[in-house]
């Protein structure tokens, strides 16, 4: 299928590894020209020569994307973005009395606020040229909380709220907005968990793998390619009529309706 994105401009933030990574590749091999972003220069080389093989124009931005210069480089390289794609690492897993005000105040900052802040940037823009598409990496832990991943939880679903709230006012000038959210994708993150899974139960790291796939319905973990090409096609031409909406990446984990 032609997803209709050849020569199209994309941002596409916290890229240089993991589910943003996989997201940049998938649309860059539909032609999409990339603006890519990392933390790492090493990953971020990495995943600029990848992009670069698929034929299409690469940019790359070092920095951290809770600051706003980090954020205004990427908006310099890239200044009319037909497509954002958000994303930042996420908080890590503990329990609410080890969560002080900065805590909470950063997780806000990292997952929401920033994400946010960079919607209202390229907005307008994608508005007055009829055509945009925004898709949001949050967390399967939006629908699905659970208590260890407070932080992650809250900023996320703070973030779904006002998302959903946008793509109503904007749907009418062809601007999607959506939420990818992931469950179980072997990435770094799923490595960092299942290390902490392993050191608190006295297992091997493949012991503590087979105890995660075995938590999924699929009974395995999911691909980052996977995750990348459902961006793609929440991207597409052909996704115009689906905007405030939860895509599920969980290998068909989740037992609720909606």
């Amino acid at each position: 299928m032609d997803l209709g994105l050849k020569n199209k401009k994309a941002i596409v933030c916290a890229s240089s590894r993991g589910l943003g990574r996989a997201c940049a590749e998938a649309l860059a091999r539909e032609g999409v020209n990339v603006t890519i972003h990392g933390r790492n220069e090493i990953a971020l080389q990495e995943t600029f020569d990848l992009c670069s093989t698929l034929g299409v124009e690469v940019n790359s931005v070092l920095g951290d994307m809770n600051e706003a210069s980090t954020r205004e480089a990427l908006l310099a390289a890239c200044p009319e973005p037909d497509i954002l794609v958000t994303n930042n690492g996420g908080p890590p897993p503990g329990v609410i009395q080890d969560w002080d005000h900065d805590a909470w105040i950063g997780a806000l900052e990292s997952n929401m606020i920033t994400h946010l802040l960079m919607i209202r940037s390229v907005l307008d823009g994608m508005v007055a040229r009829q055509f945009g598409r925004i898709v949001n990496i949050t967390s399967a832990m939006v629908k699905t909380p659970k208590a260890p991943m407070g932080l992650s939880t809250g900023a996320r679903a703070g973030l779904t709220s006002v998302c959903k709230a946008l793509s109503g006012e904007v749907a009418y000038a062809n601007v999607t907005i959506n939420n990818l959210l992931p469950e179980r994708i072997d990435t770094d993150r799923q490595k960092f968990m299942a290390t902490m899974q392993s050191e608190r139960q006295g297992i091997s790291i493949e012991e503590a793998y087979q105890q995660i796939a075995q938590t999924i319905a699929a009974k395995r973990l999911g691909k980052p390619e996977e995750f990348g090409d459902a961006c793609a096609y929440l991207c597409s031409a052909q996704a115009g009529f689906i905007s405030g909406q939860n895509l599920q990446i969980d290998g068909g984990s989740y037992e609720g309706l909606i």
